[in-house]
């Protein structure tokens, strides 16, 4: 008498399921990567041990060619005061984030303040300064 099983066990491994897993998984990378905002402009903060953080609403940049940057394009600094005024008309109680590499000399930190500041007053708007720091190494 022969008896047979009802269930044969398949010895064949299936990759389907697996590439699936693979190609979602790179799907969320590919989507996680687009979210993510790195500063585009490479600058070497000034290093500090302050924990202050504030909500950043808007940036400017000072790379190492003393070049400025309001949000990502680049606004030479006799157009600097209204670069800031047309980037915080929307907003008038924003916070403007400075970010300046390490090497360049405070002068052109102050006259960005300076902007700031004249447009507070000509517009009466509460603009706040701050300036990034690196973490304390």
């Amino acid at each position: 008498m022969a008896l047979k099983s009802r269930y044969k066990q398949d010895l064949h491994f299936s990759s389907a399921s697996m590439s699936d897993l693979v190609f979602l998984l790179l799907i969320f990378f590919i989507l996680l990567s687009t979210m993510v905002s790195p500063n585009a402009i490479k600058l070497l903060l000034p290093n500090s041990s302050s924990k202050t953080v504030a909500k950043q609403s808007y940036t400017i940049y000072i790379n190492d060619q003393y070049q400025y940057f309001v949000e990502q394009s680049m606004v030479e600094a006799s157009d600097l005061e209204q670069a800031v005024y047309e980037l915080t008309a929307s907003n008038p109680e924003a916070t403007v984030v400075l970010r300046v590499d390490r090497t360049v000399p405070v002068q052109y930190l102050v006259r960005v303040m300076d902007a700031v500041n004249r447009v507070n007053e000509q517009t009466g708007h509460k603009l706040k300064t701050i300036l990034a720091t690196a973490p304390h190494e």
